[in-house]
């Protein structure tokens, strides 16, 4: 990426956002993978190119912990943090802490996927503008399904019946430390999504219904958690019930899993110069219950919002826009492997290049299924908490899944009330 590109796309941005004067703003990110190197670069030539300097405030990987602390800050009216990195989720939920970025971001909007957008405009206020978004898929060893003549897997069954073969037979010729899959199975937002995926693919619903019907307590819906369970200790190791994204694709890069459920940083991070699979996987859509039924991978995304409690707004409107340009995403792209949402740049060479997987990825997350947060609205948090626990304590064991979802549904119907 060449410094003067981003230069003039940075004063660009300045002078479309109007005048901006010198000023310290703070930006909140999380950590996960490479992501606060990459803006730290960012961040330099933004505020060599506007003499503005910019505090990076790091948050935790969990997306739950990260949203708690940015609650608490909101809550308390803090003018400390100008700038929120956000989960695609938080938009209905924290709207009225942000300002509204539709006026400023009128001459950029209309390049971005307009679901995308819609995904961060609420009451008809745009509230952050999106940053890169997310689809999972599955990861595979394609050098160890070679190896024993196997298919990359359609089904959810036969990813678990490959993913033990190869195990055994790997540990028997002295790899001892080998799983055959692992995903993010901690009481957190991330296994919402592993969980969603498993029950939606299967014909189960997706929790909350669009129109509002609490969905999630059915026999598909049960059966898909059930054959999750069946995995914690065969072909999962009974640590993942503590894995997050970054303990997976630890066990993962080292070479010690067959199958990963992952978001797209992980390959970029899978193909680096320290890994143990570099080269040796590759990636496909998730499995189905049953053929007919269709992948699901959960809405993933993340963007960029501005606190309403800022006294520097002008500045974090101007950084907001330059990190969602089109020449940070495209070195967002090719050096994190992070979607763009930018239509442009799946028909970029030099992204392509860098990621060949990536164009093949786009209909992945445009056929992916959300989050009940639009219909949840402020009561998502608690909706995803109680699924999530209701989820991790059948993986554990305490209860069955029918069990576990009956009284879900008993919880949600109560916190439901009379409306979202």
């Amino acid at each position: 990426m060449k410094t003067f590109a981003l230069a003039f796309s940075v004063l660009s941005v300045a002078i479309a956002a109007g005048p901006v004067h010198a000023a310290e703003i703070s930006f909140a990110a999380n950590t996960t993978g490479k992501n606060v190197e990459f803006l730290s670069r960012q961040l330099a030539i933004f505020e060599k190119n506007t003499g503005n300097q910019v505090k990076l405030v790091t948050m935790p990987s969990s997306s739950s912990e990260q949203f708690s602390q940015y609650r608490l800050w909101l809550a308390a009216g803090n003018k400390d943090i100008d700038v929120y990195q956000t989960d695609v989720i938080w938009a209905p939920q924290l709207a009225d802490q942000f300002i509204d970025l539709k006026e400023a971001t009128k001459d950029v909007a209309g390049q971005f996927f307009p679901s995308i957008i819609a995904s961060q405009t609420v009451n008809g206020r745009l509230v952050a503008l999106p940053l890169f978004t997310d689809a999972p898929a599955l990861y595979y060893r394609k050098d160890l399904l070679e190896k024993y003549g196997k298919q990359p897997p359609k089904t959810w069954d036969e990813m678990a019946a490959t993913a033990k073969e190869v195990q055994d037979k790997e540990r028997q010729a002295g790899q001892k430390d080998l799983w055959g899959y692992v995903f993010q199975g901690n009481s957190y937002e991330g296994l919402t999504c592993n969980a969603l995926e498993w029950v939606k693919s299967s014909g189960g619903g997706q929790i909350v219904e669009p129109d509002g019907t609490i969905s999630i307590n059915n026999e598909k819906a049960a059966a898909a958690l059930e054959r999750a369970k069946g995995w914690i200790g065969t072909i999962s190791p009974p640590g993942v019930l503590a894995y997050q994204e970054e303990e997976s694709r630890g066990v993962w890069q080292t070479g010690n899993a067959v199958f990963m459920r992952n978001w797209p940083y992980a390959y970029s991070l899978g193909n680096g110069a320290d890994s143990a699979v570099k080269g040796k996987f590759d990636v496909m859509t998730l499995p189905v219950a049953a053929a007919g039924d269709k992948p699901s991978s959960t809405l993933g995304g993340w963007n960029l919002a501005v606190s309403k409690y800022s006294e520097k707004q002008e500045a974090a409107i101007a950084l907001v826009k330059f990190l969602a340009s089109k020449d940070v995403q495209k070195a967002r792209a090719i050096e994190l492997s992070n979607l763009p949402t930018l239509t442009d740049l799946y028909d970029d060479k030099d992204v392509a290049a860098a990621q060949p997987f990536m164009p093949n990825w786009k209909p992945i997350f445009q056929d992916a299924v959300p989050r009940p947060s639009a219909t949840a609205k402020v009561k998502y948090n608690e909706v995803s908490s109680k699924f999530w626990t209701a989820v991790h304590n059948t993986l554990s064991g305490s209860g069955s899944a029918a069990e576990n979802l009956e009284l879900l549904e008993a919880d949600l119907t109560t916190l439901k009330g009379d409306a979202w």
